[in-house]
């Protein structure tokens, strides 16, 4: 690999600062994971691969499959779907369906997000998928396209089972994908309040109420789970998502959610380097329709570091020569490396930027020539 070196300043900060790690503050539960969704950089985490109980946390995947169901058109949020007599029986939390009769999918969902309604999940599953057994096999397909590695779902709701279990990470995973991939449902999370059959129940997330910064996501709760808490909250630009599993009581997990937002928001800055399709380097291609290609990114760059911390980052664009046509827009060319004071930050894919084809004949000839006695061009 050659390098072009793209030695920059990322901050307006003159002097170095201290090298030591940001500690997060004390956090009274079993597991903990913080990550910033703009870079996708984890801020806090302990226990955060240890296999836990996810409880009604569940149900963000129950919801992920609906909503999935719901883009595809399985679902509209006026159709009518009849309450089977399994859901009647569904014990813990419940929106209090009743047998045989027919629940709009948009009340069946608001049942599922802010009352948590074990009942409502498995109608909705049943709806999706014919069967809560059948809706299963989706969550654990669902889940291994997501990459959720070390999670396995036995039941649409949550109930405690030997064969369902989830980690932190995994819990985030998940969340952070129904946020990106259902960005029009996400607003539900946010609701404070369902009434269905003259029965209002509030939504168990406290800091919809403490925090005008979060607005969403899902609490959890069996004896052997404990407390448990997806938080979300966007202050600025940035949003943050927080995972607690295993709290001992309801305050306490909503106090100890509030101390790893806080701490992610006031400890961490978030700044955009690169914009999408922004060309950084441009690079010889051989055996082409054009003799350079522009590089870039595919996305927006986020980086996220402790505040005082940007001051004397560099850049190094490690690319892959010698390039050679074809080329298609996307396809990767090398490697954007961050570092600072000589130690690692964070590296980014780098890809072309536009298609190169295949040159004609006469050049395809020459730039082999020239491969044979330079083949490693800069």
């Amino acid at each position: 690999m050659n390098r072009i070196f793209l030695a920059f300043l990322l901050a307006l900060a003159t002097a170095l600062a201290s090298a030591q790690p940001v500690t997060p503050p004390p956090i009274a539960a079993r597991a903990y994971y913080l990550v910033d969704l703009l870079s996708g950089q984890t801020l806090a985490a302990a226990n955060e691969n240890d296999r836990a109980e996810p409880a009604s946390l569940t149900k963000l995947m129950t919801a992920y499959l609906v909503f999935a169901a719901m883009k595809s058109g399985k679902l509209t949020p006026a159709q009518e779907i009849t309450v089977p007599e399994k859901a009647q029986k569904a014990t813990g939390s419940r929106m209090f369906l009743v047998a045989g009769t027919k629940v709009p999918v948009s009340e069946l969902i608001q049942g599922l997000v802010v009352q948590s309604g074990n009942d409502s999940a498995i109608t909705l599953a049943e709806a999706v998928a014919g069967s809560e057994e059948a809706f299963v096999a989706m969550m654990n397909a669902q889940a291994t396209r997501l990459g959720l590695h070390a999670t396995s779902f036995a039941n649409a709701s949550g109930q405690p089972s030997p064969n369902h279990y989830s980690t932190a990470r995994d819990i985030a995973t998940l969340a952070t994908a129904l946020i990106r991939d259902f960005p029009d449902r996400y607003p539900l999370y946010s609701q404070k309040e369902f009434t269905y059959n003259r029965i209002a129940q509030a939504n168990r997330n406290r800091l919809l109420w403490t925090d005008p910064t979060v607005d969403g996501m899902k609490t959890g709760f069996t004896e052997s789970a404990g407390y448990c808490l997806v938080a979300s909250a966007r202050r600025g630009e940035r949003r943050l998502l927080s995972v607690l599993l295993g709290a001992q009581s309801d305050g306490l997990r909503t106090s100890e959610s509030q101390k790893l937002l806080n701490f992610g928001f006031q400890a961490y800055e978030t700044r955009l380097l690169y914009h999408k399709g922004q060309a950084i380097a441009s690079l010889e291609v051989f055996k082409g329709t054009q003799s350079k290609v522009p590089l870039g990114f595919q996305r927006d760059i986020w980086l996220t570091m402790p505040r005082d911390r940007f001051a004397g980052v560099a850049a190094v664009l490690e690319t892959r020569q010698p390039l050679v046509a074809p080329l298609a827009a996307g396809q990767k060319a090398g490697i954007m490396k961050l570092t600072r004071e000589h130690s690692p930050v964070a590296e980014f894919p780098v890809v072309s930027l536009e298609d190169v084809p295949v040159g004609g004949f006469l050049s395809r000839g020459w730039d082999t020539l020239r491969l044979l006695f330079d083949p490693s061009p800069s």
